[in-house]
C-alpha cells in the first residue's frame, strides 16, 4: 500500500493498492490493467495510422501479436541485464539455484520492465514484419511509434498507483509526498517528499504525441516520424532521468545513468535521420534510400 500526497496543491492523501481485484485466488494489478489498456488504444492508433500508409489491416494485427511478445521479452530482457544480481538465488544446491533463478527471471508478476527493452524488441518484431510482409521498414516505424508513446503516457502512471520511479526529494509546488506499508503490517514509513518523475515523463510523452498527431500526414520523408520520437523521447528521459533516485548507474554511483547515456544516444540518432532526410530533400541526395534499400518492398505501401 502507497499514501501519496502533493502537498504544494491541496491533494491528498490518497491511499493506493497495487492489486485492483482478485479472480480465483490470482490477484491482477492496476500496473498490468494499465499496461493492458495502453495496448489495447495503442493497436487502434496503429491501425488507423497504417490505414492511412495503405497498409493492410491483417498485417497491423501479425505486427501487433509480434511486437507485444517481442516487447515484453526485450523488456524483462533488458532489466535482467543491468540488474542481474537481483535474481541471483542461493542457499540451495547448484541446480536449486539455478532453478530458483531462472523463475525469479520469468516471473514478471513481480516488476521489472525497462521501456528501452521494450522500445528494441518492438524494433525487431516491425523488421521482421516488414520483411515477411514485404512492407517499407520505414513506414511501419512511423506507424508503430505513435502507438509507443500511448503506451508510455499510460504505463508510467502504474508506476504511480506501485509508488515507484519516483525523483529525489525536492520542495517544489508540484513536490510529491510518499509513504510507503508494508504487506501484512500496519506501520507507514516516514513521508519524503519527490519529484514525480512518472508524471514528467507520461506529460512529456503527452505533449510528443499530440505534436506527432498535428505533423504526422505533413512529414516530408517516410520515417521523419520515428526520427521525431527519438529525438524527443530520447532528450526527454536523458533529463527526467537525472531527477530518478532509483535508476541504475553505468559507471557506478554518481556517474551516468544507464537510461541518460542511453538517452542521449536515442536522441542523436534520431537527428541523424533528420539530418539525412532532409539532405535527400532539400539536395536531392538519395541517402535515407540507400540506407534502406534492402527492405524496399515487392508490393507498394
Amino acid at each position: 500500500m502507497t499514501r501519496i500526497t502533493f502537498p504544494g496543491l491541496g491533494i491528498g492523501p490518497i491511499v493506493v493498492d497495487p492489486i485492483a481485484f482478485t479472480v480465483f485466488g490470482v490477484s491482477v494489478t492496476w500496473y498490468g490493467l494499465l499496461i493492458t489498456c495502453g495496448m489495447v488504444l495503442a493497436f487502434f492508433y496503429c491501425l488507423h495510422r497504417a490505414k492511412q500508409e495503405g497498409i493492410k489491416s491483417d498485417d497491423v494485427i501479425d505486427l501487433a501479436i509480434v511486437t507485444v511478445i517481442l516487447s515484453i521479452l526485450g523488456a524483462r530482457l533488458y532489466y535482467v541485464v543491468f540488474a542481474f544480481e537481483e535474481f541471483i538465488a542461493t542457499g540451495g544446491t547448484p541446480l536449486q539455484n539455478f532453478w530458483n533463478t531462472f523463475l525469479a527471471v520469468i516471473n514478471i508478476r513481480n516488476g521489472g520492465l525497462a521501456i528501452y527493452g521494450g522500445i528494441i524488441g518492438g524494433f525487431f518484431a516491425g523488421l521482421i514484419i516488414s520483411k515477411v510482409k514485404k512492407i517499407r521498414f520505414p513506414i511501419l516505424l512511423d506507424v508503430l511509434v505513435g502507438g509507443v508513446m500511448i503506451g508510455q503516457i499510460i504505463g508510467r502512471w502504474g508506476n504511480f498507483i506501485n509508488g515507484e520511479a519516483y525523483g529525489y526529494e525536492c520542495k517544489l509546488p508540484w513536490r510529491m509526498g510518499i509513504e510507503k506499508c508494508a504487506i501484512g503490517t500496519s506501520f507507514w514509513s516516514e513521508m519524503i517528499e519527490v519529484h514525480p518523475t512518472f508524471f514528467y515523463e507520461s506529460l512529456w510523452n503527452l505533449i510528443g504525441f499530440v505534436i506527432l498527431c498535428i505533423f504526422y500526414k505533413k512529414k516530408k520523408f517516410n520515417g521523419q516520424v520515428f526520427a521525431f520520437y527519438m529525438l524527443w523521447y530520447g532528450a526527454g528521459r536523458a533529463v527526467i532521468e537525472g531527477f530518478r533516485s532509483d535508476s541504475l548507474w553505468l559507471f557506478g554511483e554518481g556517474t551516468v545513468r544507464v537510461s541518460q547515456a542511453l538517452g542521449i544516444g536515442t536522441a542523436i540518432v534520431g537527428i541523424i535521420i533528420l539530418v539525412l532526410g532532409f539532405i535527400k530533400i532539400y539536395k536531392g541526395i538519395d541517402i535515407w534510400a540507400d540506407l534502406m534499400s534492402e527492405f524496399k518492398p515487392k508490393k507498394k505501401h
